[in-house]
This record gives structure tokens, sequence and C-alpha cells, in this order.
């Protein structure tokens, strides 16, 4: 059986590049970088490569950048640091934040008596900007707002540079989650004014075990993880070599074949949109995730009518790979909150969410086998739900 990988959003294959640069690294650069012999120092030498690297990317100083494990962790170190140490005593944002970033400000709130505000959105999962710089008028309290780039569910995209300007005319610090855009988008952080940022590798065709923190200069942020002075005393702990060596390769890869890549996964996504609406009678799109110009291009979120819980094993049964929502929620029985938040009752009970999302290495041809699976699979549904309803 050949197999289909469709989840690029959970995580991506390993470029052959990628591989062997972190193999020549573990042969050649297994000293630790906090040793003062040649050994350790051509290991320290490579660490800072990489960073001087993904600070030219996003147009700031390599002190901005600190290497984490991933972007689960740049995100707890930002918003439990934040409050910790910057005397941030009042959390907006919104209930469509990655599991990560709800749970920190969620175990924030509980520990250190934390005010949270939501901004609910909308049926198409927009946050409403406005809300946003009303909320921060609201209060004096030092305020910390943490809003995703692009959601990993259906890919929505906020105008994170509007974000990032309302947040500093009310003297508010700003964290993105921009896990799914770093290295998929052009983001210069030299005109964006937000504090802080997170990546992780392995959504980009890197190494899982490795990330960053972008975290503006001058903000005061402490580190959570305490010990040794690695990464500017931020994250103590002996750094991962030949993981960093995987992300800087990843990233030049993404960042030299970008225009490549984007346009090639637009015209995947348009095709799956295509294909699949011909093959599904009653099938909608979520969000804004049908929409090329105000979605994140690697990912769209299906709703098919009908209720089948199953139908991701069913997939998986034929070889194909998709998720029913965000990998750190699957497997979950209820619906993600995403979903709760786009979604009618109606359309949670009676419904089911499939989320499907592509790298450069997608083909027609993959889709086209996923679309004749899926229709295979709903034929029968399909017409019992019509039945159903007609009885």
């Amino acid at each position: 059986m050949n197999k289909i990988y469709l989840d690029n959003a959970a995580t991506t294959p390993l470029s052959e590049e990628v591989i062997d640069a972190m193999v020549e690294t573990m042969k050649m650069n297994f000293g630790n970088p906090s040793s003062t012999h040649s050994f350790g120092q051509d290991a320290k030498i490579l660490i800072e490569n990489v960073r001087r690297q993904v600070a030219d990317y996003l147009h700031v100083s390599p002190a901005e950048i600190i290497f984490t494990s991933c972007g689960t962790e740049s995100n707890n170190m930002i918003i439990k640091s934040s409050v910790e140490h910057l005397g941030v005593e009042r959390i907006i944002s919104s209930p469509m934040e990655h599991k990560c970033v709800s749970e920190s400000i969620l175990d924030m709130k509980k520990r250190k008596g934390v005010e949270v505000a939501y901004i609910r959105p909308n049926e198409k999962g927009d946050i409403d900007l406005d809300k946003l710089d009303e909320l921060l008028k609201a209060s004096d309290k030092k305020t910390l707002v943490s809003l995703m780039h692009a959601n990993n569910e259906i890919g929505n995209i906020i105008d994170i540079k509007k974000v990032a300007q309302i947040c500093k005319e009310n003297n508010a610090l700003f964290h993105s989650d921009t896990v799914q855009t770093m290295a998929h988008m052009n983001l210069d952080l030299s005109e964006i004014p937000v504090d802080f940022a997170s990546c992780s590798a392995h959504k980009f065709h890197g190494p899982k075990g490795i990330g960053f923190a972008f975290i503006r200069k001058a903000s005061g942020l402490k580190g959570i993880i305490t010990g040794g002075p690695q990464e500017r005393s931020l994250r103590a702990g002996t750094e991962n070599v030949s993981g960093i060596a995987g992300l800087g390769k990843a990233l030049e890869l993404s960042l030299k074949n970008m225009d490549a890549y984007t346009k090639h996964m637009q015209d995947i996504k348009q095709y799956t949109i295509d294909q699949v609406s011909e093959a599904i009678p009653g099938v909608k799109f979520n969000g804004r995730s049908s929409e090329l110009n105000n979605s994140l291009y690697t990912v769209t979120s299906l709703l098919l009518p009908y209720k089948n819980p199953l139908i991701g094993l069913q997939l998986d049964m034929k070889g194909i790979a998709v998720s029913q929502g965000s990998a750190c929620s699957s497997g979950a029985s209820k619906p993600s909150m995403v979903m709760m938040m786009v979604l009618s009752e109606d359309e949670m009970e009676e419904c089911t969410p499939l989320r499907v999302s592509f790298s450069h290495m997608t083909t027609k041809e993959d889709i086209d086998v996923f679309v004749n699976a899926l229709k295979e699979i709903s034929k029968d549904l399909i017409i019992e739900n019509t039945n159903v309803e007609h009885r």
C-alpha cells in the first residue's frame, strides 16, 4: 500500500538535506558548546551561525533569538515569565489558541490570579480587533495579548502588524504563536512591533525537539528553566546542536524555495477544494480555509455532511493520513475548541470536521486518491443521512 500523508500541520517529513546536515553535525560537532576547547567552540560557532541565519530572516538581532525544544516550550516560557518577571496582571487571548497557549494562560490564572479576557471569534473564526482595542482601553493593568498568527485547524490569519500596533498604542505586550507561519511566510519583525513569537522546526521539514523563541531586546523576560548561562541565561541546559543544525538547514531550504513552495501548495489547496466540492454533495469548509487570500495555504478544513467519528481511522486503513483536529487534541471525546467556536450546535451534532494539510511534497495524485477514498466512505453515509431527513 502506498501511503499518503496529508497531516502536515501536525508535523512535516524531514528533508533529506536536513537529515544529512544533522548526521554530519553528530559526527563532527559533538563537543559541548559551553566547553572552551576547540571541540566545544566548533559546536558553539555552528549554533551562532544558525542564530544569525534566523535573525536575518526575521530582521532582528541575533541576541533576540533563543533556541528552545519546540513551540510549546517557547509559548510556556513567554507567557509564564511575562507574569512572573514582567508584572503582567491581565492576559487577553482567544478561545481558538493552541492548547499550549490556552493551558499556560489558565495555569497563570489559577496559580497567580491573573485576570483573563477572551475575544470570542465570529462564525468564520475572525478576531474583532475593535474589541481588542476596547478591552485594552478598559483597564490600566499591565496586559499581555496572546493571539496566534495563523490558526492550526482552520488556517485563519490575523493582521499581525495591526494587532501589534494596537497593543503598542495601549502599552500592552504582544505575543504571537507563529508556529504555523514561520518559514512559510515572510516575517519582518523590524516592521511588526511584536514583543514575542515562537517557532517549531518540525512544521517546515526540520527535526522535532528544536525550536526558538523571539524575545524583543530589553523586554526584561527571564527564563523558566534555570541552571547554566546558555541562551543568554534564558534557557539553561546544553544546546541541541544537531537539532539546531537541522533547523538551520530546513530554514535555508524553505526560504530559498518559498515562492515555488507557496505556489505549489496554493495550487494543491485549490485543487483539493475543487475536487472535494465536486465529489461530496453538501460539503462545507470551516472558517476561511477555502479562501486562498485569507487563510494559510498549507491547511484546509472540511465539514462533511454526516456524522462519522471514525473517518480518520477509516482513511488511515486506506493508507491516508489526515486529522480531525489539532494533533494536541486528537483522541478527545468532544470537538476541539476551534470547532466549537466556528460550528453551530446542529453542525457539531450532524457533521464531521476533517483537516487536510499540505507540503511541497503533496501531489495532485495524492489528492485524487484521498478524494476517491473519501467518496467511497461518504457514499453510504450521505444516503443514510438523506433517508433519515426524509422520515
